[in-house]
């Protein structure tokens, strides 16, 4: 296939921006030297996975596939399990380190390698393992960076790149005589305003209250671009003003500003796409390229874009610190191998096929997610991709911890413990101060048991 120059120039600047940020020993108990073939005939090996409640369907089937293609290259079956929150990832992996049994392989967010990693009850890797998944330069550099704390100490194998940016409708910025997207938290939300008519339906912004990973990522955004890092050495600073700030303006679009749609309280990040995906928000915030799939066959088809998210904390002119590089966490899915697995070099096997150079450009033309695969991410042309790239290069990864999954959930539960009282149309002050303290007290405390560890 031929490419425009344009086409063309896009993909290089794509990789170009990727290639630039930071992302995120065993034994071998089968006879299979490196790179070789794998018998697996007569044996099943266990995947653990997040559900894609955006694209359900479409992970069958691309499971299925996966098996059957699997099945063929090594003679065994894949069962695929599914976790359905943050809070039931955790639980998975903290099941599995207690009892020493579950599934062989797990796909993680890249801010769950760390508690994975620290837990010592997934393979850290060596050489001859990266190897058998067709060695570390397979990856581009850019999603390595949260594969473990340093070059020679990982255990997350790279699978998709998920950088996070906001998606705008042109006509409605357009028609509210909006010349370009907000490039600061407070802008947005007077952008937000002069897009919402809640009498037509059309509200500024589109974000999902009660989905069960997004909310604690615009509460860390705000936070780090205010110049509150949130974990700052053996401190957590979950009770800092920032984070109050953060919630408060978070919130307010809803209870305040009313650039929201009332329903918000009860969204997950779908049900935000598909608002927006009708034409009824000026932006969808917090998505990634993941939406493209259903952006493309939806009524605003060639009347979207991607932008930035705001880098400017609420109340601030510019970012503070590097919260310039905060404009997404630095986001993906990592695969890890359990280290109790008797069947490590079939887990490898399956990482090996499912992170090739095809079934990566598979797997985005399916779900729209960036490949983690260097060759496969080099050969993406699509214009739209360009903000994502530079999305990624402006991403900050969260502290390496074995207590950022507990420190995340807390982040996360502040929002859900809150639901109730935005569904009444304000949150109390006080009752969001009490949240801050017990999440600080919680958090801190596994952040001391981490370090003791």
């Amino acid at each position: 296939m031929r490419f425009a120059p344009s086409a063309k120039l896009a993909a290089v600047a794509l990789t170009a921006a990727l290639a630039l940020t930071a992302c995120g020993g065993s034994s071998s108990n089968t006879s299979a030297s490196s790179g070789g073939a794998v018998d697996g005939a007569g044996k099943t090996l266990n995947v653990l996975t997040g559900v894609n409640n955006q694209y359900p369907e479409e992970q069958k089937k691309w499971q299925s596939d996966i098996a059957a293609k699997f099945k063929a290259k090594t003679g065994a079956e894949v069962k695929f399990e599914t976790f359905a929150s943050a809070n039931d990832e955790l639980t998975r992996i903290q099941t599995s380190v207690v009892s020493g049994q579950g599934p062989d392989v797990y796909t993680l967010g890249t801010t769950f390698t760390p508690t994975a990693y620290a837990t010592k009850a997934f393979v850290t890797l060596s050489d001859d393992d990266w190897k058998k998944v067709g060695g570390k330069d397979r990856f581009n550099p850019a999603a390595l960076g949260i594969s473990g704390p340093d070059s020679e100490h990982q255990a997350g194998i790279p699978f998709v790149s998920r950088p996070f940016v906001m998606a705008y409708n042109k006509d409605l910025l357009a028609a509210a005589g909006i010349e370009k997207p907000a490039t600061t938290w407070d802008e947005l939300a007077e952008q937000a305003k002069k897009m919402t008519n809640a009498g037509a339906g059309t509200y500024g912004l589109a974000t999902g209250y009660k989905d069960n990973f997004d909310p604690w990522k615009f509460i860390w955004a705000m936070s780090v671009q205010a110049g509150n890092p949130l974990v700052d050495g053996d401190k957590l600073k979950m009770d800092d003003p920032t984070v109050k700030k953060a919630y408060e303006t978070y919130f307010g679009w809803l209870t305040k500003d009313k650039v929201v749609d009332p329903a918000a309280i009860g969204w997950s990040n779908s049900n935000a796409v598909a608002a927006f995906a009708s034409g009824k928000a000026g932006y969808l915030m917090m998505t990634t390229s993941s939406s493209i799939p259903t952006l493309d066959k939806s009524a605003i088809a060639g009347k979207y874009a991607y932008s930035l998210m705001p880098t400017t904390a609420p109340g601030e002119s510019s970012p503070k610190g590097d919260g310039d590089k905060a404009a997404s966490i630095l986001s993906g899915d990592n695969v890890v191998v359990a280290d109790y697995s008797q069947q490590k070099d079939l887990a490898f096997a399956y990482v090996e096929l499912i992170t090739s150079k095809d079934e990566q450009l598979n797997y985005q033309k399916i779900f729209g997610e960036l490949p983690a695969n260097a060759e496969a991410l080099a050969s993406l042309t699509d214009p739209k991709l360009q903000p994502i790239a530079d999305a990624a290069g402006k991403s900050k990864a969260t502290p390496f911890t074995g207590a950022w999954g507990d420190i995340q959930l807390g982040l996360l539960n502040v929002t859900v413990q809150s639901i109730p009282d935005l569904a009444k149309g304000t949150v109390d002050e006080s009752a969001l101060e009490s949240r801050l303290k017990d999440a600080q007290s919680k958090g801190q405390a596994s952040l001391d048991r981490a370090a003791k560890s």
